[in-house]
């Protein structure tokens, strides 16, 4: 067991008493360590000390022997994990790959919709490559790894429970239990063995797009909830079916600091003290181990600028020394690309700093090229490569898998009528049930009578994917279709369920317009889908003219008025609830929206508590219990009862200005985004006002006054027009994520000679295409065009990600004249340009 250290030593008991959560282990503090407050490097000496579990002899013997009958090849297969999207099962095979995973957007087929026998059948034809015979070489089963963050999220029909941020409002450590129970019954019957969950960040700042990922603002939630979560995705240890039968392997993620980084930057840096680091975001993670995690994903981001991808301080230093984690730590999708000196093809410095399994999903082969050839010169030493195939095949030995047979042939797999089942359904609807937030009840409006006459409306009154946020059959959570959810139920069938059972009628008009008088109106809406960087926000404050609208209508009207508000992060909402009776913080429920319904109808009082702050501005975005000056509109721990007093004060509507939209922004409302400049000029003599005789920039007008520029080209000489930036920025992880520079533009004259679209990465570094056909093309309608290129192809272009300092450069020779209305780095609906 483990010496339990909270930061929040001196009021730490008493939050715990107000989140209705068990206090376990000790509060007092550790010393601090103030040598390596403003560096990247842990003293592990500070950290808790964490006792060593008993190997089974049986198991190490059988590694030993493996081991030795391997070949190098092998080994560094092992180590290596490739995306389904990348990768085939005579690939697997000829590289001896360890492992394989289905990033968000990658499926069997190619289909984000692939039924589920689909994916059993990919599931069997990896696991038969693995395992044909090679030689005399010793076969090694290959696991699947799956983000079933909120249940089996990936498949269609699968149950979709609420995403973590409304459990951590529940706080009901059993829930949590059955939940991933139920979760890793349904990843056996696709044959999938290995998720990647829980998620045990501690999130500081709620501009965060994977803020709904975490359970809350501080440690005790997601300490009290990873021994129960990860025990019911694994089984408890020491059981006869830990870790095989109806469980999977648990990997407790991400590793560490992911929700502490400056202004919420998903993937960016955590600036704090190493006592802040310990004490605030660890305490879950010696959790999870204590219930027997056999997997920790590192994370993306940094620490104090040293990325974690490659700190030996935290990877083996606290985790497998200090606290004798005997498991294996497996990257994250192309994490370790951002370690200082590596690139996503070649990284030794990741594995020699403590990872085991390199998550490589499209680099994955000339990973394993360049992986094999720093073992066999000792730049990796083969003690290190030993040591990192020995845990994933502890883990394989634990788990079972060489006697599990193919994965068809399991343990629940082909029973589809488990995915979305009755019993996992009713989890579900409780969950929901439980996790809701009262924030406002004036005159006691809720519970609503079922029995009278029931106006529904909003953008997500009859929306599961809406409902069900982020990571839900595609990365994002969008461009799905009410088809895909087979077995879900939105929140307007869950009204119109428990409305005609009591004999009443409910109608549904998503604009709130009616032609009988209601006797109430529900208004359902809330933030679209997102997942991850995508996600990120310049501030929390929420702006939806139309639902604002309809609840304004409705109360100028006279009609009570309920809002159900969904949202992925606690937000400035002061306009919608000065226009409600009711307002109910729903999170993202998942697939059942009836849950929702019970309670507004009174089938059930509301038991759910604030779990992150509520602000009180739309720039207050990092409050948290705790703080000097704690002053949130509802604090953490706050949700009303239907018997609790529900009036409230009117609140200011007046939002602060909103910050600048950070890298994604490079040109939009008529000037380059923060921290950028347009220079015009010719090739190394840029400037704001070159004179006109190359190049020339002006106002333009679009939607409003001045919200474009219009760059013209004489034609008289080589110019370029740049937006450049006053510090470089890294790129990585949007070109990762296959994000695009989308530019608008109008061609008011056609291009005479050829026209390059680059960026630009420092002295002598520049890479880009020639787009004048596009542009011809688009001269030809006279409208506004949208162009969108890969920020992948600028990087085969020759574009260093890490470094971008002109995220656009236009250059001609020849004559040209076109209007920029924007230009951002986004998720694209398409592109016209794929690169080779």
């Amino acid at each position: 067991m483990v010496k339990r250290n909270l930061r929040f030593a001196s009021y730490g008991a008493s939050i715990l008493m107000l989140v209705g959560l068990p206090l376990t282990g000790s509060m007092a503090r550790l010393p601090d360590s103030p040598a390596s407050s403003t560096t990247g490097e842990a003293d592990p000496s500070v950290w808790p000390l964490r006792a060593a579990s008993p190997f089974d002899p049986a198991i190490e013997q059988r590694i030993s022997q493996l081991l030795a009958a391997m070949s190098l090849e092998q080994k560094v297969g092992q180590i290596i994990q490739a995306d389904i999207a990348s990768v085939t099962p005579d690939e697997v095979y000829r590289y001896h790959l360890g492992a394989i995973l289905n990033g968000g957007n990658s499926d069997p087929g190619g289909r984000y919709n692939a039924p589920a026998k689909d994916w059993l059948a990919t599931a069997d034809a990896f696991y038969a490559a693995s395992m044909k015979p090679d030689g005399t070489l010793p076969r090694i089963p290959i696991i699947w790894g799956t983000d079933a963050v909120h249940g089996h999220n990936n498949v269609v029909g699968a149950t979709l429970f609420p995403h973590n941020i409304g459990l951590g409002a529940a706080r009901d450590p059993d829930l949590v239990r059955r939940i991933g129970a139920a979760t890793a019954i349904e990843m056996r019957v696709t044959g999938i063995d290995w998720a990647f969950a829980p998620t045990l960040a501690v999130v500081r700042d709620d501009r965060w797009g994977r803020t709904y990922e975490g359970f809350a603002e501080t440690p005790e939630i997601p300490t009290a909830y990873a021994r129960p979560l990860v025990e019911g995705l694994q089984g408890k240890t020491g059981s006869s079916d830990w870790l095989r039968g109806p469980h999977v392997v648990a990997t407790a993620k991400h590793f560490l600091g992911d929700g502490g980084t400056a202004g919420g930057k998903d993937q960016g840096d955590a600036r704090m003290g190493e006592t802040d680091l310990r004490d605030l975001f660890s305490p879950p993670y010696l959790a999870a181990l204590d219930a027997g995690a056999q997997s920790v994903m590192v994370s993306f981001s940094s620490w104090n600028g040293v990325k974690m991808h490659g700190n030996r301080s935290l990877l083996t230093g606290v985790m497998k020394q200090r606290w004798n984690f005997d498991g294996f730590l497996v990257g994250d999708w192309n994490g370790h690309g951002g370690v200082a000196g590596c690139t996503t093809t070649d990284c030794p410095q990741s594995a020699a700093a403590g990872l085991d399994m390199y998550m490589a999903p499209d680099s994955w082969k000339e990973l394993y090229r360049t992986t094999l050839k720093h073992v066999q010169d000792g730049t990796l030493p083969m003690a290190r490569l030993d040591d990192a195939v020995r845990r994933i095949l502890r883990v394989k030995l634990r788990a079972g898998v060489f006697e599990a047979g193919k994965p068809s042939s399991r343990p629940f797999a082909g029973r589809y009528d488990l995915l979305g089942g009755p019993d996992h359904r009713a989890l579900a609807r409780a969950a929901v049930r439980e996790s809701l937030v009262l924030l406002k009840n004036a005159n006691h409006m809720l519970p609503l009578k079922p029995g009278g006459k029931i106006l529904v409306a909003g953008d997500g009154a009859d929306n599961p994917a809406k409902q069900s946020g982020g990571w839900t059959l595609t990365w994002q959570g969008t461009d799905t279709t009410r088809a895909d959810f087979p077995n879900a139920q939105s929140i307007w069938e869950g009204i119109e369920e428990n409305v005609k059972a009591a004999g009443g009628t409910a109608t549904l008009a998503l604009d709130g317009r009616y032609s009988n008088r209601p006797d109430a109106a529900i208004v359902v809406f809330g933030e679209d889908p997102y997942a991850e960087f995508q996600g990120d926000r310049p501030d929390i404050g929420y702006e939806d003219a139309k639902s604002l609208a309809t609840l304004r209508a409705l109360k100028a009207a006279g009609i009570p008025t309920v809002a159900v508000f969904l949202s992925g992060r606690a937000m400035w909402v002061n306009p919608f609830l000065n226009a409600s009776d009711a307002f109910v913080a729903a999170w993202l429920p998942g697939s059942e929206g009836g849950g929702v319904a019970d309670v507004l109808f009174g089938k059930s009082d509301f038991r759910g508590r604030l779990s992150y702050s509520w602000p009180r501005s739309s720039d207050q975005n990092s409050v948290n219990i705790g703080d000097a000056n704690y002053n949130p509109l509802f604090p953490y721990g706050y949700g009303l009862t239907f018997a609790g007093k529900g009036e409230l004060s009117t609140l200011p509507e007046t939002r602060a200005q909103a910050a600048s939209g950070g890298p994604g922004i490079v040109f939009a409302a008529g000037k380059p985004g923060e921290g950028r400049r347009l220079l015009l000029g010719k090739p190394g003599a840029l400037s704001v006002n070159p004179g006109p005789e190359l190049i020339v920039a002006r106002p333009a007008d679009r939607a409003a006054q001045e919200d474009s520029v219009r760059i013209g080209w004489s034609g008289q000489g080589n110019a370029i027009a740049a937006i450049v930036q006053d510090q470089s920025v890294d790129l990585t992880r949007q070109s990762n994520g296959d994000l695009a520079l989308e530019l608008e533009l109008k061609v008011n004259v056609p291009p005479t000679a050829e026209v390059s679209l680059m960026m630009r990465c420092g002295a002598n570094c520049l890479g880009g295409f020639p787009i004048r056909a596009m542009l011809v093309e688009a001269a030809k309608t006279m409208n506004w065009t949208r162009i969108a290129i890969p920020l992948r192809c600028f990087e085969k272009a020759g574009v260093n990600m890490k470094q971008v300092d002109a995220p656009l450069m236009v250059a001609t020779a020849g004559r040209l004249d076109i209007t920029l209305s924007s230009a951002r780095i986004v998720s694209p609906a398409d592109v016209q340009l794929a690169c080779k």
